[in-house]
């Protein structure tokens, strides 16, 4: 089923909200260490913080989701790291995590970023186009299953862009 949404960036008005999405889609997650609402807090304090790349999706003018994109470093070049993606559990399953991971790499692209990297389920980003991060030569700088460290070109081709409106 698909949800009548707006993406927009997060205001300093809608934080307390996205504490309670984050902290709710995370509750049960099978991968959590149950500190997700406490990093996103943090990052927003962090210098790799990015205002444009911190979304909210809103439906019936409630706060469902909320995806934030981070800078990070592989090697010398500048990345993004996402994390954390979060939708609240009523809201799971209705492409709102996929639409809110499409817009950031669209607005990615346009802020010049050429790569996206995520610690996530090898069966969730794969979706949205990411795949093994050393498939681009990236390694983690963690010890980390290679199915779960993901990297992805956000430059979508022309017609993919259209599609995604």
């Amino acid at each position: 089923m698909e949800v009548i949404m707006l993406i927009r960036k997060e205001e300093f008005k809608d934080y307390k909200t996205i504490y309670t999405v984050v902290k709710s889609a995370f509750d049960n997650a099978e991968h959590s260490d149950g500190n997700e609402h406490d990093l996103v807090d943090a990052l927003r304090k962090g210098e790799a913080f990015i205002p444009d790349l911190s979304l909210v999706a809103e439906t019936g003018g409630k706060i469902v989701g909320h995806i934030m994109f981070t800078k990070a470093k592989i090697g010398e070049d500048t990345v993004l790291a996402l994390a954390p993606l979060s939708v609240l559990p009523e809201y799971q399953k209705m492409g709102i995590g996929m639409s809110l991971i499409k817009e950031g790499h669209r607005i990615a692209d346009k802020l010049g970023y050429e790569y996206s990297i995520v610690l996530g389920s090898e069966k969730y980003y794969p979706k949205a186009g990411y795949v093994p991060a050393d498939n681009f030569g990236i390694k983690p700088p963690f010890d980390v299953s290679r199915v779960n460290f993901m990297a992805c070109k956000v430059k979508y081709p022309a017609a993919e862009q259209r599609g995604m409106t």
